[in-house]
């Protein structure tokens, strides 16, 4: 753990800006780029991304930060209503944000008959980058901390573990791009191992509460059963059938995941 860092970056005026805002806007801004420009690329209106970004950034924003009061703070809603609004504070759910982020941006892409598949794609440089960046931020706010353990460096370091996850995530994605996967496979495939990295791994070295026939190995400092690690086999077969799914349509090659713009 970080002791020093201060987790404001700097004021404007009566405003305290943190490092925690800044890295999250940054993953935004590099994840609506690209986004923008693969989308122009492949032919979709320019109108309909820019307002797809905004629409998958506001929902995923709120579909974070309720499912993690809910899962953590549910009292809040009775007494402490302004507190959920603090999300320049830390607190927000990568599930909930992806949830949020998913049922808006489906339902606007479906309002505009645009194919899903290729879009829930495209987002996936921004959910790697923005994972690899907001564990940074984290050691700023001194939060997802590990578990302690009697290695010489005294204390799992889970935001590195977390941040180099994405980075992985985020090598990968590219890999698989250069082998031109059909429709859908990356954005569920990214599901799937980003799940068993989190579950496995970072979830094991992080100091969270133990749900289910909890139990800390000694002096390894490695903690079983977390709720993430608990909800990861349903969200690991989920991904996997629309990952199987993805390469059983897509072997009729690419043309068929081409995106209609047609109306119907």
């Amino acid at each position: 753990m970080l002791v020093d860092l201060n987790p404001i970056a700097f004021h404007l005026g009566p405003l305290a800006v943190r490092w925690y805002g800044i890295f999250m806007a940054l993953s935004f801004l590099v994840g609506s780029w690209y986004l923008y420009r693969e989308g122009l690329r492949r032919g979709l209106d320019e109108d309909f991304l820019l307002n797809l970004a905004i629409i998958v950034i506001i929902s995923g924003v709120i579909g974070a930060r309720l499912v993690f009061v809910l899962a953590n703070y549910p009292g809040w809603f009775l007494t402490d209503r302004l507190q959920i609004l603090k999300i320049y504070e830390g607190g927000l759910s990568w599930h909930g944000g992806l949830l949020g982020g998913f049922l808006a941006g489906w339902l606007y892409a479906r309002s505009k008959r645009v194919d899903v598949n290729q879009l829930a794609d495209m987002v996936i440089p921004g959910l790697a980058f923005g994972y690899f960046l907001v564990r940074i931020a984290n050691i700023f706010n001194q939060e997802v901390l590990g578990r302690p353990t009697d290695f010489w460096f005294g204390r799992w370091p889970a935001q590195l573990i977390g941040s180099a996850i994405g980075l992985i995530l985020l090598a990968r994605y590219f890999y698989v791009q250069s082998k031109n996967p059909p429709s859908g496979y990356q954005f569920w495939s990214f599901i799937f191992y980003h799940q068993i990295l989190r579950a496995v791994i970072e979830e094991s070295v992080r100091d969270n509460p133990l749900s289910v026939l909890g139990y800390v190995v000694p002096h390894w400092g490695l903690g079983f059963f977390t709720l993430t690690q608990v909800t990861t086999p349903p969200i690991l077969i989920l991904a996997y059938y629309f990952m199987w799914r993805s390469r059983r349509l897509g072997r009729g090659g690419q043309d068929s995941y081409r995106l209609d713009l047609t109306p119907r």
